[in-house]
């Protein structure tokens, strides 16, 4: 119950700044740069973190739904650090021992008692193995598995009320968001999963050498545990001018957008969280990429929407877009289709006009757009937006003078080249002809046996929708709801006629059975109305929303 008081507090702290309540454009032209909205997002930032290591976590995931919170909010979010004190390394000792089953004087030559990091999650020490190699452990605290899954269980009630009583609520659908990103958690908790991303983007970015990724230390890794190469160097947001003059830091920006536009693209994973501290420049001049926890990945026919959706939107087709954005995303029964379309093409022509606006702040604004029309749109098309604009962030910081947006352009080609080259491979080639050997086997003999049922009018065709369980199940609805309302009819005239009747039983100063007969018609009469007035709703919208093309 406190938890839930907590969680009270901070939504009615900020239920008038836009937080939680969705965003509306009220008939208005979205503009990239908005006023700011009511509030504090300084404050909003600093009670997340009072709430703790799962609040944090959901503050890092909001900043990537510019269609939920307004973007001052957005931009104090991704400034959100972990201010967490360090547990005492004995803890830390007692889970690697544990998990490791041998002790750290065994495992390590040394081993720093001193954290490199401590966040709300984990812990990083520094150790040196047997080999002479010096490695990162990243140790994750005691105990903070299960606070996570009872704040996430507290969580879920507040998103399913607000899914069934706001209008927000239907249009996002909080309970759908709030399961993503429950597993998006347990894979963070999950260190042998990032030690798993480690070594496949440590594959896939092979080809660009301006790039690296450490690699895990595979016997020295478990679920609470990951110990993986050191990554020496400096952030990107700390690079010394001396270090510019002598190393030029153009080759290592394009090479990240590059293998990040190929890794999204190519082998379909979205690492949504590219900021500076995640990024190292090595003494040797390479980039370093680590902290690969939280990474969605995208099924391939998502993914060709998506590639064709930001190739539309760099050739400022707006209404390519549009179509594209309706395909892969659910309507809702008020979708303003005519508004959409609008908006949408005239943001995209302005964005084509405008050599400043970047590609992340587009994809985010599409979402905005497509959520304020009544449009639910895939949770990959946010985290898309906003692995770009850190991408681009990134890239200003690291080598202002690069045009970002001519090397997207430039890589996108090229990810569809090789998309076109994999799709002429032998085994796509195979396939391909596989199908078409089936389709013309078999092709002959459906006709045939289609012709035969209408020549002998026995065709038949079945609709959806009307299910024998389904139909019944409704009818029996309405069955109870006649018998209920005759009842309460019933019940408050016989207590309408029992008025009349002398009887030493009273209540308020009328016959006591009376008033309980009434009381009890009333009570049954209410809770008709309310179970129409939500239930229906609730049943139309999940009827009319429609997935797919106009």
């Amino acid at each position: 119950m406190s938890r839930r008081q907590q969680i009270v507090r901070l939504l009615l702290r900020y239920r008038n700044s836009g937080v939680f309540s969705g965003i509306s454009l009220d008939g208005e032209l979205p503009r990239l740069a908005r006023a700011p909205a009511a509030g504090d997002p300084t404050q909003f930032v600093a009670d997340l973190e009072a709430l703790g290591a799962t609040f944090v976590k959901l503050g890092q995931v909001l900043s990537t739904r510019p269609d939920m919170i307004p973007a001052e909010y957005v931009a104090a979010l991704e400034r959100m650090q972990e201010k967490v004190a360090p547990i005492p390394v004995e803890q830390i000792r007692a889970i690697v021992e544990e998990d490791l089953g041998a002790s750290i004087s065994k495992l390590f030559n040394w081993f720093d008692p001193e954290p490199l990091g401590c966040a709300s999650i984990a812990q990083v020490h520094r150790a040196q193995l047997r080999d002479g190699r010096e490695v990162a452990i990243k140790v994750q605290k005691p105990d903070i598995a299960a606070q996570l899954r009872s704040d996430i269980g507290v969580l879920r009630s507040f998103a399913s009320a607000a899914d069934h009583l706001t209008r927000v609520g239907r249009k996002v659908r909080f309970s759908d968001w709030l399961e993503e990103f429950a597993k998006t958690l347990r894979m963070e908790l999950d260190y042998e999963a990032e030690a798993a991303s480690l070594a496949r983007f440590g594959q896939h970015l092979a080809p660009y050498p301006e790039l690296w990724v450490p690699q895990p230390i595979w016997d020295l890794c478990s679920r609470r545990v990951l110990t993986m190469e050191l990554v020496p160097g400096v952030r990107v947001d700390a690079i010394p001018p001396v270090r510019r003059t002598e190393q030029p830091m153009l080759p290592l920006a394009a090479a990240l957008v590059r293998g990040y536009l190929d890794q999204i693209f190519v082998h379909g994973e979205i690492h949504a969280d590219p900021h500076p501290g995640n990024l190292r420049v090595t003494p040797d001049g390479q980039l370093a990429i680590f902290d690969l926890g939280m990474v969605a990945h995208v099924p391939p026919r998502l993914r060709e929407r998506l590639l064709k959706l930001l190739f539309a939107a760099v050739d400022g087709r707006g209404e390519e877009v549009t179509d594209e954005i309706i395909a892969i995303s659910t309507r809702l029964e008020d979708y303003n289709e005519e508004r959409h379309l609008r908006e949408t093409g005239q943001m995209i022509a302005r964005y084509a006009a405008n050599g400043t606006v970047s590609e992340g702040q587009v994809v985010l604004e599409i979402v905005r757009i497509a959520t304020a029309s009544n449009l639910r749109t895939p949770p990959e098309l946010s985290l898309l937006g906003k692995a770009l604009l850190n991408l681009e962030g990134v890239c200003r910081v690291l080598a202002p003078e690069m045009d970002t947006r001519k090397v997207v352009e430039k890589q996108l080609q090229h990810v569809m080249r090789a998309r076109f080259r994999k799709s002429l491979s032998r085994a796509n080639l195979a396939s391909e002809a596989m199908e078409l050997q089936h389709l013309l086997r078999d092709g002959p003999r459906r006709m045939s046996d289609i012709l035969s049922l209408v020549a002998e009018n026995r065709l038949q065709m079945k609709v959806t929708g009307l299910e024998e369980s389904r139909l019944m199940e409704n009818i029996q609805k309405v069955a109870n709801r006649i018998a209920a309302g005759l009842i309460t009819a019933a019940l408050l005239l016989s207590s309408a006629l029992l008025m009349q009747v002398p009887t030493r039983f009273t209540l308020f100063g009328y016959p006591a059975f009376a008033i309980l007969l009434f009381l009890l018609g009333v009570a049954i009469g209410m809770g008709l109305i309310v179970s129409a007035l939500l239930f229906d709703r609730r049943t139309r919208s999940r009827e009319r929303e429609e997935r797919g093309h106009r």
